[in-house]
């Protein structure tokens, strides 16, 4: 288990008879039919009811009167039941972070959004989650013990297996800190901390593109920032820095400062931040990347420019992902999305005359719509997959069956 904390006091195996694996199956789209939890798990049918009984009767799983068609006659269709628990999430910000307590499929039940100053360091951002979480849990009448995890999203490098921030980073003083066993100590469920990126990515794809195995995210805004979806599932790398393509270097000059302390990064160059840079140094007043989104929408020239130049710069870099990774979908998403007939001319420009017709020919350049609650959802979605993952996934049907 990654995540510090249990589900079943200990992290032990249930030894609950294998019906873990079948609600693995369920809840990761595989199986959607005691036919199909047959196929997959080699299990004879007999045997599939008799786990699948336990599943349906502790509420994790739900049978639909919607069906599905097979070789017989209609298969009624089997889900994850998204209310037999709660998330608890965090989208932490370098100005506010937003707080909420979600059913399983991440709709967000309540919330609530402070300003928190993370330069202050670790322990009283996460003192203020904790206040915040027993709040909202008190709200809804509900209690720890409802909780199936917690989910952090954090603007920074996140070493995913330890769930610790690696700096440098905007959050001064959380880097190698245990966020995990600082939690551990006092509440009882089990943190998943990740990368904002690879949050709105995961929001975005099991929300509108679960049918793209393989799948590229851009979030471009105040900082650059990327995830990758490889065969249907979140790619780190071995530390979790893939996809940080925001601070690969152009040393073409003019190669001005990043704010990583590198010079001529692709961010010191076409981030929202440096575009407003680049407009204050014309006179213009701009501070962030809404200022450029704001200026671009009034018809200002300058800010116009610099957008169809970022979009250029972040092309030539999207090209040789595109050559390297193969991509059936590039998202873009995060604040200057919402100017994209400015912003993706460029990359459309780069990537397809940079690229070989083999790579290009079946790629698809989408925009993710703006979605304030994206992190949110993300951070509950991530809660979900570990905790239905087939590492855990009879530790949850050992708590959940006892319980019922």
């Amino acid at each position: 288990m990654i995540g510090q904390g249990s589900w079943a006091g200990g992290g032990a195996s249930s030894g609950a008879g294998g019906e873990g694996a079948l609600l693995a199956l369920i809840a990761a789209g595989r199986a959607r039919s005691r036919a199909e939890l047959a196929d997959l798990s080699g299990l004879s049918r007999a045997t599939v009811a008799q786990r699948l009984s336990v599943l349906l009767g502790s509420g994790l799983v739900d049978e639909a009167d919607e069906t599905m068609r097979s070789g017989g006659r209609p298969a009624r269709l089997l889900r994850l039941n998204t209310t037999f628990a709660l998330t608890l999430a965090a989208d932490i910000g370098e100005e506010r972070t937003h707080v909420a307590l979600t059913t399983l499929d991440g709709t967000v039940l309540d919330g609530l959004t402070e300003a928190v100053d993370i330069r202050r360091g670790p322990v009283p951002a996460l003192e203020f989650l904790l206040a915040s979480f027993d709040a909202l849990l008190a709200r809804a009448g509900r209690s720890r013990r409802d909780v199936l995890g917690v989910g952090l999203s954090l603007p920074a490098p996140v070493d995913y297996a330890r769930g610790r921030v690696v700096g440098p980073s905007v959050m001064t003083g959380w880097d190698d800190f245990d966020i995990r066993g600082w939690f551990a100590d006092r509440f009882e469920a089990p943190l998943f901390a990740e990368n904002d990126v690879n949050l709105l990515m995961l929001a975005d794809y099991r929300r509108a593109r679960r049918d793209a195995r393989h799948l590229f995210y851009v979030k471009i805004g105040t900082g650059i920032g990327s995830g990758i979806v490889a065969d249907g599932r979140i790619y780190r790398g071995a530390q979790g820095a893939a996809g940080d393509i925001g601070h690969i270097q152009f040393m073409r000059q003019p190669a001005p400062l990043c704010r990583c302390g590198k010079i001529g990064c692709v961010e010191a160059r076409a981030a929202g931040w440096a575009i407003a840079r680049d407009l204050r140094a014309e006179g213009i007043p701009a501070e962030t990347a809404r200022d450029v989104v704001a200026l671009v929408r009034a018809g200002e020239p300058h800010a116009i420019n610099l957008v169809r130049q970022s979009g250029r710069i972040l092309g030539e870099v999207l090209a040789n992902v595109v050559s390297i990774l193969n991509p059936s979908r590039i998202v873009i998403g995060g604040t200057l999305a919402g100017v994209e007939e400015y912003l993706l001319s460029g990359v459309r420009e780069m990537i397809y005359s940079r690229s070989l017709p083999l790579a290009t020919r079946e790629l698809e350049i989408a925009v993710s719509p703006p979605d304030p609650d994206a992190g949110i959802v993300g951070a509950a979605l991530l809660v979900v997959e570990e905790a239905t993952s087939p590492l855990n996934a009879d530790d949850v049907v050992a708590r959940y069956a006892r319980a019922s």
